[in-house]
């Protein structure tokens, strides 16, 4: 548990409210290694803004974002150029998800906003044969090494805003206006479970408040 006096922690949330970035953007190019150079069809899930779906498009043939929340996927369709391939709806991962398989699959930070086990369940049962499945998730710290990543990203965290907004404030990206909540699983209980869902899947914990989950379906 983080130990610092808590007028540092509130020093330290107005500068980093001064010098936002996204930590989910972090790790689309990690994203993009992932996945093949070059593939059909691929799926977004809780797509916000439509960044990484915009990302994915420069690799697909087709792409689509889905998002709960009507106000960001009005914001997605907005930044997105009409000749991409990519479209958005409004949709629950659940029971949303257009018809058809997906050779790559996305979920970065939206599925502690789902049923766990229900949401890697369906995302399987989309994936193409061969697909790809990759997932960046947020965990509730549990564990001292848990506590002590968290600790080590905190000074990372603000000179990493301090550096990509050049030493100036700037406004949240729009990315970081879509809804949040905090996980409710640790990590440990999402490497159970998604093991038993996934055989073979490969988590591991990372910077920032986040792990990865990758998975092919063979």
């Amino acid at each position: 548990m983080t130990t610092l006096p808590h007028h540092v922690l509130q020093a330290l949330e107005r500068f980093n409210t001064a010098h936002p970035w996204d930590h989910n953007a972090h790790y689309h190019r990690w994203i993009l290694r992932q996945l093949p150079k070059h593939f059909d069809r691929g799926l977004d899930v809780g797509s916000g803004s439509g960044d990484l779906a915009r990302l994915l498009a420069t690799r697909a043939n087709e792409v689509h974002g889905i998002d709960a929340d009507p106000v960001i996927v009005g914001r997605a369709r907005e930044l997105t150029p009409p000749a991409a391939q990519v479209t958005f709806s409004v949709a629950d991962a659940l029971t949303g998800i257009p018809a058809g398989s997906y050779d790559v699959i996305t979920c970065v930070a939206a599925i502690h906003h789902l049923p766990f086990t229900d949401a890697l369940t369906h995302f399987r049962r989309h994936l193409a044969p061969g697909g790809t499945l990759v997932v960046v998730g947020l965990a509730r710290a549990q564990t001292l090494g848990d506590h002590l990543l968290g600790a080590a990203a905190i000074p990372l965290n603000a000179a990493t805003g301090w550096f990509k907004n050049r030493g100036r404030t700037a406004p949240r990206p729009v990315s970081m206006t879509a809804p949040t909540r905090p996980a409710d699983m640790s990590f440990s209980h999402i490497v159970r479970e998604a093991r038993h869902v996934l055989p073979g899947a490969r988590l591991r914990r990372r910077l920032f408040w986040r792990y990865t989950l990758v998975w092919q379906q063979r």
